[in-house]
């Protein structure tokens, strides 16, 4: 099979899918251009701050993208490219696309709440508390995941004591990054530039922070990159969103896109010929492919954590109903694609039917980067461009994720509206003390190291987005609208993801019996999962209950 036809296939499919699916939605549900969004009425200069459409999309893209779109697909090769490329067009389309427009519509026509409020609402107090905690172990899972691929991509020092020199050269431009977006950040809040000077101005600031870095790579450790990477997600976590996020979101685009960019004009000059087979078998690496396949894909098909930003910042930004459908439904679609370049990348440098060696950050990395020397740019600088666009993916990831766990945390202990906060409250839920006891615990599990966590993370993923997915076909009911499109994604995900748990479960405590167990990493991870599953089926049944009778007394006019 040749790469570029599935590009382009992916491509015309997933322009389609914006066009025809995605604006029948719209117009299914209804939009008003006309209202004031939640970011206008509620404009408090820290997470109500509004954007325009390419603002609110880079954060969107830069949040929901990480390091997911790359890592799953080349993981899931193992299969056979077939069932990679056709679960991440299925799923991106008609499962992920549709799960964050909706979780972004029905969190700006709510005045810009969480999922957890939007649950309160519509389902009830139990239901909020139980999916906010759910929401809240989950993100200590994705902190810790992101935070070791971080420190391991930062290191400066290889297993032999050699220097690094690419990962070093991405942790110096990621540091410059944040001070610069920061500046960048200041700078338009004070000059109301217009959206064509913003644009000049981030891209000329961009290669000044990658000809800086790569001249001035910073030597360090893994272990104290991770010190760094989580002092980063506590600043990010409290710091004003005009200050940080959105203008490091903004310039991190310009990376992010011109990496899909790269990789897409790379693919159509080398024209590469796919050496992995089609399919390899229902069974590969003693992993089968049920359920296997549609949690090692997320990111790019379908996640359960784009809701959270799309419901938890992106809607506090919104400054018109119409930018929801680029925002919310245009941003997973691009997400997809680059999955499916990854895929295509990953499968076209294999060798006799297997993937190159390495993370498939490295083989994603070698690989463009040798499409960029096609253009003139020398190995070295190509490599170091990449590693930091990777780097990129997870950093904008992993700031979003601290936020939201904070948000998540707080919004569980806090009373519900016309209750009285105590003083106990009042501490648990200040913005700091909310952070610490995030990332604290987040840390505990980091130490078990990114490969012990992925599968875990990954099937947690995939129930949030059922929870999530199940949560929206009530709010959509309730409020007398069509739901019938998120019921199979939210069904296919549910059984999907508990079978995930169960056997993440089973091999857990396989470790235990035979001796191999340790609490600090496995107990904490086993813990978690039964906590999970636990909270899931709570969730499901209060959501369900109101899904087949919902109270009268909640019926609202569409909006």
């Amino acid at each position: 099979m040749n790469g570029l036809t599935l590009v382009g296939i992916a491509i015309v499919v997933l322009i389609l899918a914006y066009l025809l699916y995605g604006r029948w939605l719209v117009k299914t549900w209804g939009i008003d251009p006309n209202a004031k969004t939640p970011a206008y009425r509620f404009e408090d200069g820290q997470d109500y701050v509004p954007a325009s459409r390419f603002t609110v999309f880079s954060h969107q893209f830069n949040s929901i993208t990480g390091a997911g779109p790359v890592t799953g697909p080349i993981i899931a090769a193992m299969f056979g490219w077939l069932p990679a490329f056709l679960w991440l067009l299925v799923g991106g389309v008609f499962f992920g696309a549709v799960q964050d427009f909706t979780a972004l519509y029905a969190s700006v026509k709510n005045d810009g709440k969480s999922m957890g409020l939007i649950i309160e609402r519509y389902i009830g107090k139990t239901g909020r508390k139980l999916f906010l905690l759910f929401c809240w172990l989950f993100t200590l899972l994705v902190i810790a995941a992101f935070a070791d691929i971080l420190a391991g991509t930062f290191n400066g020092f290889n297993k032999d004591g050699s220097q690094n020199i690419p990962g070093a050269a991405a942790a110096s431009i990621s540091m410059i990054y944040i001070f610069a977006a920061m500046v960048f950040g200041i700078f338009m809040r004070r000059n109301k530039s217009g959206e064509m000077t913003k644009f000049l101005i981030g891209a000329i600031i961009v290669a000044l922070i990658l000809w800086t870095g790569i001249q001035y790579p910073l030597y360090f450790d893994a272990k104290t990159w991770r010190y760094v990477v989580f002092a980063y997600c506590f600043i990010a976590s409290v710091l004003p969103m005009w200050l940080l996020k959105q203008p490091r979101d903004y310039l991190s685009v310009f990376l992010l896109l011109g990496m899909i960019l790269g990789g897409a004009i790379g693919i159509i000059v080398a024209n590469p010929q796919i050496q992995m087979p089609a399919f390899v078998g229902w069974t590969a690496k003693n992993q089968p492919l049920f359920p296997i396949l549609f949690i090692t894909i997320a990111c790019g098909a379908v996640s359960g954590f784009h809701s959270l930003v799309s419901s938890g910042t992106s809607s506090k930004s919104i400054s018109n109903e119409k930018d929801m459908l680029t925002v919310g439904y245009g941003a997973m679609l691009v997400e997809t694609l680059l999955g499916v370049v990854a895929l295509v990348i990953a499968c076209s440098a294999s060798k006799d039917g297997g993937l190159p060696t390495g993370t498939p950050f490295q083989i994603f990395g070698n690989a463009v980067g040798g499409f960029f020397t096609m253009f003139g740019l020398p190995e070295y600088v190509s490599t170091c461009i990449i590693m930091m666009c990777v780097s990129a993916l997870a950093m904008t990831t992993i700031d979003a994720v601290t936020r939201i766990g904070r948000m998540s945390l707080q919004e569980f202990f806090a009373a519900s509206e016309g209750e009285e906060n105590s003083f106990a409250v009042k501490l648990i839920t200040n913005n700091y003390v909310a952070t610490t006891i995030t990332l604290a615990l987040a840390y505990a599990l980091c130490l078990a190291g990114y490969a012990s966590i992925w599968p875990l993370f990954g099937a947690a993923n995939q129930l949030l987005s059922a929870l999530v997915l199940t949560a929206l076909a009530v709010f959509l009911r309730v409020t007398n609208r069509k739901g019938f499109m998120l019921y199979v994604p939210m069904t296919f995900m549910f059984v999907v993801t508990m079978s995930a748990l169960i056997i993440s479960v089973y091999n857990i405590i396989m470790k235990l019996t035979a001796g191999n167990f340790v609490f600090m990493v496995d107990g904490l991870q086993l813990i978690i999962a039964v906590a999970l599953m636990t909270l899931a089926l709570l969730v499901v049944s209060h959501c369900w209950k109101e899904l087949i009778h919902p109270h009268t007394n909640k019926k609202e006019v569409m909006a």
